[in-house]
């Protein structure tokens, strides 16, 4: 049998979709966190983001990172929705 071209830590194609959707999860949270109109509170939501993503950098089980995906966008989405109630 070949041996592989890959490195022996290459993501699967699972992983690295997954990985797409962490990134673009993380993108989309940082663009909402800029129309916060408190600096502070930007501040603060910025580091809160920075903090859980780097808090859960580790984690391997898929079904654990599907979930927190799907955490993070309602949470996303109620950001959201507090912004749009806050301009009008």
């Amino acid at each position: 049998m070949a041996a592989s071209r890959l490195p022996p830590t290459a993501l699967t194609l699972k992983q690295f979709l997954r990985r797409q959707q962490v990134l673009q999860l993380y993108r989309k949270i940082l663009q909402a966190v800029r129309q916060v109109p408190n600096e502070a509170d930007r501040h603060y939501l910025r580091d809160w983001a920075r903090e859980e993503f780097k808090r859960n950098k580790g984690a391997t089980d898929q079904d654990t990172i599907r979930m927190m995906i799907t955490q993070g966008n309602l949470q996303l989405q109620e950001l959201k929705r507090t912004l749009k109630l806050a301009k009008s």
